[in-house]
């Protein structure tokens, strides 16, 4: 029987060419990094509470030989994009002779590619970190826990161990209200990994992990990292008069972000109460304009609405939106462009992630792409970047070069400067911030840093810049914060926009000269016969 141990919990570096990282962003506000780990710190509240814990972010911190030297156990894992670093970090931790730990949603959609892991926890962990954990204590050092998908009580999910955090190294905090999400995107891994049953906490368990922030001396940015926030609008109905009477109660310590769908805009009531509580910004899956590839992709709620009026709806309760697009659907007749980057104006969305399609593994997308003979083989071994520069891992029915060559159109235009600050522009007079933002230490000086480095985005920026500054000082000075907080992001997405474009243009150069051979076709599997 083991009745001690020391547990190094390592998140794996996310690939550096990533839309999500943010980090000019994080350096004008004295962060390293967007958002803190909570996966591994809800793990780490699930360990017997005698048990020596400690948590090496590699994306804020260095991890030294004396950090492994001193563990018993290593626990890491993470998302697709961490793979690179999640292989790495197992065969360091083999070397040095440490017992691996390996968890979280890529080790449980991809299993053999971290078959060099002692041990692999498959699913939500709530329900088998106790046979792990035994399992460990009788001496075994190598095992697969699996949990059965999207049945996990989350009620049962323990308060995250945030003390474990170096808060002050992020831009934001996570904390989860519920789990899955009520739709079937055909490309999306949620539904695969989590279900389409929203399951939610109760209550008093998210108050509780509220007051644990607080009582850290945490104040500011915390984002809700559901799914989809609104997948069971009934219990969410419940909870946020809750999480309002709680900021009331503490002064409105915190500003909450989210993800949810477009159908958030047809609730008035629901949208007064996300404002009231001081929700300021929702990530939306708007994915593309065309009725046909929304219908393909079985996104059907984005096809009963105007997006327009329906994100104008959102804007003008107080909330702005971050946006995501696709492009690479089978069902793109013709050149895309042209209706995305409409679409993108018409809207107001300055920060919107384009992307080029990827198969996920385990999605629907995945199965049917393997059953049609169109998936390439290799694509699951390797993660170079997120889907901005590693998409299109399988034969697309339009030509490759016209689909290259319609994402890196919709970038170069809509991150142009004057597209982007006027987006800015428009959506700072929509905001209807009825409550004024709570000015937190260091608001000031990353405003001054901004000031000072804008120009580095790019010619033609600082110009835009200052007279969406102006517009907004003029016609809705509340929204201030807000245009400034897409402003500081701009350092990184401009760039980073044309630096992806570079990328492009040097793929659709290699279609061009045949330098770029189309990798082997993995062999046909009939759709039923492919796990889900």
């Amino acid at each position: 029987m083991t009745d001690a141990c020391k547990v190094l919990m390592i998140f794996p570096l996310f690939n550096a060419n990533s839309f999500w990282n943010y980090k000019e962003a994080c350096d004008l506000a004295g962060a390293r990094y967007p958002a803190a780990p909570l996966g591994l710190v809800t793990v780490a509240a699930m360990l017997p509470q005698h048990w020596q814990i400690r948590l090496v972010n590699r994306n804020t911190e260095d991890l030294t030989d004396a950090d492994l030297d001193w563990a018993d156990m290593v626990m890491t894992g993470g998302m697709l994009p961490q793979r690179n670093d999640a292989l790495h970090i197992i065969a360091q931790c083999h070397a040095r002779g440490k017992p691996v730990v390996v968890g979280g949603p890529d080790v449980t959609s991809s299993p053999p590619l971290y078959s060099a892991a002692n041990f692999q926890v498959l699913g939500e962990a709530e329900e088998i970190m106790d046979d792990f954990v035994a399992a460990w204590r009788s001496g075994a050092r190598q095992g697969v826990f699996e949990a059965p998908m999207g049945k996990t009580d989350v009620t049962k999910s323990p308060l995250p161990r945030f003390d474990l955090l170096k808060l002050d190294q992020y831009l934001h905090v996570g904390v989860q209200f519920s789990r899955g999400c009520p739709f079937s995107c055909e490309f999306c891994d949620i539904i695969e990994l989590y279900g389409r049953v929203p399951r939610t906490k109760t209550n008093e368990q998210v108050m509780a992990e509220l007051d644990a922030l607080y009582a850290l001396g945490y104040r500011g940015h915390v984002d809700f990292v559901d799914d989809n926030l609104i997948g069971n609008k009934k219990a969410l109905k419940k909870f946020l008069p809750d999480l309002k009477h709680w900021q009331e109660e503490k002064k409105f310590p915190f500003e909450f972000s989210t993800e949810a769908s477009i159908n958030l805009a047809d609730d008035a009531d629901l949208l007064r109460s996300l404002a009231d509580t001081n929700f300021f910004a929702v990530f939306v899956g708007i994915e593309s304009p065309d009725t046909d590839s929304l219908v393909l992709m079985q996104k059907k709620q984005n096809t009963r609405r105007s997006l327009q009026q329906s994100i104008e709806t959102i804007h003008k309760a107080g909330i702005f939106v971050n946006a995501g697009f696709i492009v690479g659907f089978d069902s793109e007749k013709g050149s895309v462009a042209a209706g995305m980057i409409e679409c993108i104006e018409d809207t107001s969305i300055p920060v919107c992630m384009v992307g080029l399609l990827y198969a996920l593994p385990t999605t629907q997308l995945t199965r049917r792409l393997l059953a049609e003979g169109r998936l390439f083989s290799g694509s699951e071994q390797t993660q170079s970047g997120d889907q901005c520069t590693a998409g299109l891992n399988f034969e697309t029915k339009r030509p490759r070069r016209d689909v290259l060559n319609d994402y890196r159109t919709v970038l170069k235009t809509i991150y142009d400067p004057v597209a982007y600050f006027g987006r800015v522009r428009r959506l700072g007079r929509m905001l209807g911030r009825k409550r004024s933002h709570r000015m937190i230490k260091g608001d000031l000086r990353s405003f001054m840093r901004l000031v000072l480095r804008i120009h580095r985005a790019g010619p033609g920026t600082t110009g835009a810049f200052w007279r969406m500054m102006l517009d907004c000082a003029l016609h809705n000075p509340k929204a201030l914060p807000y245009v400034v907080m897409t402003s500081a992001l701009y350092l990184h997405l401009g760039p980073f926009a044309r630096q992806v474009v570079s990328e492009i243009d040097g793929e659709i150069e290699n279609v061009d000269t045949g330098h770029w051979q189309a990798p082997p076709m993995l062999k046909p599997v009939p759709a039923a016969l492919v796990p889900a």
